[in-house]
């Protein structure tokens, strides 16, 4: 996916991870970003990538944003890896 795309659609992840009342304090707690910081970073392509991050780690996450985006799950690994750092080997 091109990094535009990528961008474009991490950012509708992030909105529909502010409106988690539930996940979204703890992706706060998580990354130790304030909602004044996710507004002024919201375009930051390595934030975004950080969102992606955070989803990521949850399938069950994964699987309740896509089905919100009318995505198919595996666009959120897509997603990701048009961001900066996505190309990166992945050992896990």
């Amino acid at each position: 996916m091109k990094q535009d795309l990528a961008e474009t659609r991490a950012l509708a992840v992030l909105g529909w991870l502010a409106a988690q009342d539930e996940l979204f304090p703890v992706f706060l707690g998580a990354t130790g970003a304030s909602e004044a910081d996710l507004r002024r970073r919201a375009g930051d392509p390595e934030f975004l990538a950080s969102v992606l991050e955070f989803l990521m780690m949850d399938d069950a996450w994964v699987l309740d944003c896509a089905a919100a985006m009318g995505w198919p799950p595996t666009d959120m690994a897509a997603i990701r890896a048009g961001l900066p750092g996505g190309d990166l080997p992945h050992w896990t």
